[in-house]
This record gives structure tokens, C-alpha cells and sequence, in this order.
């Protein structure tokens, strides 16, 4: 077994891995809203990332509204669905609600297949990232000024880390306001606090929007790195991912989502660097080997995860 030392220590390699992870984080930021905090089970926070890169696509390509307005319009058009499917769905509880959330992430993928004249269908979106091209040449051009590199996903790479900074500054601030004390109070006993007069639902729902504007964001940060919007980049693999990061980071803590995705997708993307004399055929399999190993090592040295504490490992209510 060989490692490419010479590729894995590329800044253009690391860069490309921080924007993923930012994204992640991101969109791992509503799951830690919704689960650490509410204890809402989301299984459905990829179909909200679908229509919030969806529909800055289409704002953009189909109505010709500017990419700023377009990209806070999606947040919203995405907490709006927030609120519909919380509506019809969080009167439910646990498996049920889980059950829920896969059905509408997958309604949303279902539509992006067979709405092909407005989604383009499996085929998928083009050209709506030519006003971030702009943007990007230029905050490039001023960075290489000032001598901080050349690399050209570097203005993606700092928007995305800006975002989920302001994103993580909001949600930390919200969660020492009464209206944050109630979402945990939901948390640990949902019957407990309607009984002291709180409209358990309404916050519930609350909790749910804030999470799908999250999530929609990330989605149109990821539409601008891959700058092709299918169905298939929003499978039902991405919520996993995301819960894969808040386990790694620790339940209830908003910075954690942050290390939990560095760590996750710096040891995923790392390990297509080693190099096994092996049939290509098995080589991804071992590749995923040695992920899993090392996520494994790291949940036995900290199974309340990296920022996480033992209390908040357990859901109630």
C-alpha cells in the first residue's frame, strides 16, 4: 500500500475539501437545529436542499432575476416548504415522522425527474452560475493582488466558510434565548412543556423552516461547485452524510458540526489518494474500509463525538 503523497498535499485538493465541508456544515447546522436541539427526526433535509438549489436555478435561468435576489429567495421558497410538509407531518412522532420526511425529500425528487421542461429532468441545469463566475474572477484577481493565492475555488471556499460562520453566530445566540430554551425543553419532554403553556407545534415548525432555508443554502453553494443541478446530487445518501457529521461532531453542538464534516470528508477524499495492489474493482471497497476504521477509532476514543457532551446523546421525548 502506497499513498500519493505529492497530490494529497495539493492546496487546490484541500481547498476543493474545505468547500464540500463547509457545505456540509451548513446543511449539518439545520439537522443539529431539528435533532440536538428540538428532537425532531429530519430524514428529509436533502429534499430541502433540492429545492433551494432548484429553485435559485430556475429563478435565474427560466424568470431572469438577479443571482443575489434568486439566492435569497430560494431560503425562503425552501422554509415555505419547510412549513407545508411540517404541517402535515410534525403532528407525528418518531418513526413515523422520520417516515414522513423521506417521503417528501422523496416527492422533491421525484418532481426533479418528471418536470423535465422546468428542471431539466435527469439531465439537469446549466448556466445558472455565470454571475458567481464574475464574482469569483474578481475577488480572485483581488486576492492574487494581496498575494493570497491563485487557487481558483478559493472565493468559494471563503464564502461558504463566511456563511456558515454567520449561519453558527445566529444559531449560537438563538440558543440562550428563551426561544432556544424552549426548543430543548421540547427536546427532553415535549408533553412537559405544553403543559406550561407553549405551543409545542408551533415551535416545532419553528425549528423545521430555520432548518430547510439552512439546507437550501447549502444546496445553492453546492449547485455553484459542481455548476450542474440533477436529481441525483440530492439523493437520500446526503441526509446520512449529514447525520454521519453531527454524530462525528456531537449532538447538541453547533461548532461540532463543523469538525465532524472537516474530519469526515478530509478522510473520505484522502483515502482515494492510497494506492493498493489490487483489482480496480476492490479498491473503493478498501478505500471505504479504511474511512470506516478510522470513524470507528474516533467514536470508541470519543463516543459523544468531538464538541459533544454524554448528556445530550440521547433524545427524549
Amino acid at each position: 500500500m502506497t499513498i500519493d503523497l505529492t497530490a494529497l498535499a495539493a492546496p487546490d485538493f484541500w481547498i476543493g475539501v474545505g468547500i464540500v465541508a463547509g457545505i456540509y456544515s451548513i446543511f449539518s447546522l439545520g439537522l443539529q437545529l431539528n435533532v440536538g436541539l428540538t428532537g425532531i427526526l429530519n430524514f428529509g433535509q436533502a429534499g430541502f436542499m433540492a429545492v433551494g438549489a432548484y429553485a435559485m436555478a430556475i429563478l435565474i435561468l427560466r424568470f431572469h432575476w438577479p443571482a443575489p435576489v434568486a439566492l435569497a429567495a430560494s431560503a425562503a421558497i425552501a422554509m415555505l416548504a419547510g412549513v407545508v410538509i411540517g404541517a402535515a407531518s410534525l403532528r407525528l412522532s418518531g418513526d413515523y415522522l422520520a417516515m414522513a420526511t423521506i417521503a417528501a425529500a422523496q416527492l422533491v425528487s421525484g418532481v426533479a425527474q418528471n418536470a423535465a421542461p422546468l428542471t431539466g429532468g435527469n439531465q439537469g441545469l446549466l448556466g445558472y452560475d455565470a454571475a458567481w463566475t464574475t464574482l469569483a474572477r474578481w475577488m480572485l484577481a483581488r486576492l492574487s493582488a494581496v498575494g493570497l493565492g491563485d487557487q481558483s475555488q478559493l472565493p468559494l471556499f471563503i464564502v461558504t466558510w463566511a456563511i456558515f460562520g454567520l449561519a453558527l453566530a445566529l444559531l449560537t445566540g438563538l440558543r440562550g434565548t428563551p426561544w432556544g430554551r424552549v426548543l430543548r425543553a421540547i427536546r427532553e419532554d415535549e408533553a412537559a412543556a405544553a403543559a406550561l403553556g407553549k405551543n409545542v407545534f408551533a415551535y416545532k415548525l419553528q425549528s423545521l423552516a430555520i432548518a430547510a432555508g439552512l439546507a437550501a443554502l447549502a444546496g445553492d453553494l453546492l449547485a455553484l461547485n459542481i455548476t450542474l443541478i440533477y436529481p441525483q446530487s440530492f439523493s437520500a445518501d446526503v441526509t446520512f452524510i449529514g447525520f454521519a457529521v453531527l454524530v462525528l461532531g456531537g449532538l447538541g453542538s453547533f461548532a461540532g458540526v463543523a469538525l465532524g464534516s472537516v474530519l469526515l470528508w478530509s478522510v473520505l477524499e484522502a483515502a482515494s489518494f492510497v494506492r493498493l495492489p489490487l483489482a480496480a474493482d476492490k479498491v473503493a471497497a478498501v478505500q471505504m474500509l479504511i474511512v470506516g476504521l478510522v470513524l470507528i477509532a474516533v467514536m470508541v476514543w470519543r463516543p459523544e463525538g468531538l464538541r459533544g457532551k454524554r448528556e445530550e446523546m440521547v433524545l427524549r421525548g
